[in-house]
């Protein structure tokens, strides 16, 4: 095809793709779907060989939160049965990190749930870093702590943060339409004030919430624009309780081409498939190493993920191999300065406003068609019982 051959010119070059042919991705047929994940793993390739970067995430606090995103299982008024407990204690969050650093990882991602910290609960991550960094040479640690206030950023780089996650989800034309308690804009920001303390971005989206391929395609643009170090890419884990439990809308298919349309716009990234791979990939999981360069191992903050052997066992057999501790993980140029060192061309601009008008469903542009919609598969999708915040071993 010569959209393909066109998109592997582009992402060995950092170019970025055209919104057309970011779209032609997505609409691209079963018969053709592995002639796509053959080019984009020749980009995934270029730049990252067939290492799989392991990261494991440490729910800090779970629950009770003031937000009212409606995919998520800790919102406002949740009805989930999830862990709901306070602030894990240094020690027990190293503790539990340590399982994952065992298992492989060289991330730990600790993650609180709330609408963003107070000074105090930086004080509080910041010994939590430094308890796991003492005991842990050379890990990298990700905070996800919500929305920043001014100064919090540069308190978490001098505590020995490496990176922070705050996820865009979703195009700012539907924003709206799943969180109303803060703006697609207070995301942006705290993603430009981790950029500017010195921290590594990471910044993604959550797929299969009812979007269409328009805000699929916008999201990952406004990320390219972002120039995050990270793309995680989730696929909704439907839990029940939350108001998108129905929102059964990914087929293994629709979720590959996402992640192949997203290393194509953002080539030499590390992207990372994350929450919902087992619900919505299942056997074709090995077949998603070829886009994605890294993978959360084990479990989720509030479900359960794959065992972290079966994990290792499908990097083994897929013929990719674990990033060692001492591996850089981004490409050269990359690592050595962020946005400013690439060509004007490989960091882009964001084309075009996005769509236009909300449809009555909620979304904006085509709906995605009814036939690719995948059954409900409730059995896949379990609330977490163990690890952090239970006396449970946790699955590494």
């Amino acid at each position: 095809m010569d959209l393909l051959n066109t998109l592997v010119d582009k992402g060995l070059r950092r170019e970025l793709p055209t919104r057309e042919e970011a779209l032609a991705v997505l609409a691209t047929s079963d018969d053709e779907l592995l002639d796509v994940v053959a080019a984009a793993g020749k980009v995934r390739r270029h730049w990252f060989g067939r290492r799989v970067k392991l990261n494991y995430l440490v729910n800090l606090k779970s629950g009770l939160c003031p937000e009212d995103c409606s995919y998520c299982s800790q919102r406002l008024g949740s009805s989930t049965g999830i862990l709901k407990y306070t602030w894990l204690k240094p020690d027990e969050a190293s503790k539990a990190a340590a399982a994952g650093l065992a298992g492989g990882a060289k991330r730990v991602c600790l993650v609180a749930s709330g609408r963003g910290p107070t000074d105090r609960d930086v004080d509080r991550v910041a010994g939590t870093i430094k308890a796991i960094k003492d005991q842990n040479e050379g890990v990298e640690v990700c905070a996800c702590l919500g929305l920043l206030s001014d100064g919090q950023a540069e308190r978490l780089r001098e505590a020995g943060a490496d990176a922070y996650n705050h996820n865009l989800n979703t195009s700012e034309s539907t924003y709206g339409d799943i969180t109303t308690t803060h703006t697609y804009a207070d995301r942006v920001d705290t993603v430009t004030k981790a950029h500017a303390a010195g921290l590594s971005a990471c910044s993604g989206l959550i797929a299969g919430m009812g979007e269409s391929d328009e805000d699929l395609v916008d999201v990952v643009y406004s990320l390219r624009e972002l120039d995050p170090d990270s793309v995680p890419v989730n696929f909704l884990i439907p839990v029940e309780g939350t108001p998108l439990a129905k929102e059964w809308n990914l087929t293994p298919q629709r979720c590959l081409r996402i992640l192949a349309m997203v290393r194509f716009v953002c080539p030499d990234v590390e992207v990372r498939i994350a929450g919902g791979r087992e619900v919505h990939l299942r056997t074709m999981q090995p077949l998603a190493l070829n886009l994605a360069n890294s993978i959360f191992l084990g479990d989720y903050l509030t479900t359960e993920g794959q065992a972290g052997k079966a994990d290792l066992e499908m990097i083994a057999d897929a013929g990719f191999e674990v990033e060692g501790a001492g591996e850089v993980t981004l490409p050269e140029h990359r690592a050595a300065g962020g946005c400013g060192s690439h060509e004007a061309a490989g960091c882009g601009s964001h084309e075009g406003a996005g769509c236009g008008s909300h449809e009555s469903a909620g979304v904006c542009g085509t709906a995605v068609p009814a036939t690719t919609f995948n059954e409900a598969r409730t059995d896949l999708v379990a609330v977490r019982r163990r690890g952090a915040g239970t006396d449970l071993a946790p699955n590494a």
